[in-house]
């Protein structure tokens, strides 16, 4: 299984598959039953969200490269014990081959 990094909202790719939404807060002014529908998320799982300084440099790349760079930044937040934890613990819970 691969897991990518995209910009809520963004087109799903073609088999894509579940979307875990990562943001701190849902969209404002769009009703939880839409957010599958306008390609947010299907699931929510806030804890797994980047720290608000991350965050900020995520909202402000304009370009490929800047949001390559906030990618990595967030993988590598991601990779810190606890993170990685919440990440697994996530990922049991979602799949259907654990229950």
């Amino acid at each position: 299984m691969s897991v990518r990094i995209v910009r809520l909202g963004s087109p799903r790719a073609k088999g894509e598959g579940l979307r875990i939404g990562t943001v701190r807060r849902p969209p404002r002014g769009v009703p939880k039953t839409q957010f599958a529908a306008r390609d947010y998320y299907d699931v929510w799982f806030p804890n797994l969200a980047p720290s608000l300084a991350l965050m900020k440099l995520g909202l402000a790349a304009r370009t490929p490269a800047q949001w390559n760079a906030f990618a990595r930044k967030y993988r590598t937040e991601m990779a810190v014990p606890e993170h990685a934890h919440a990440m697994i613990e996530a990922v049991h819970e979602l799949s259907p081959a654990y229950h």
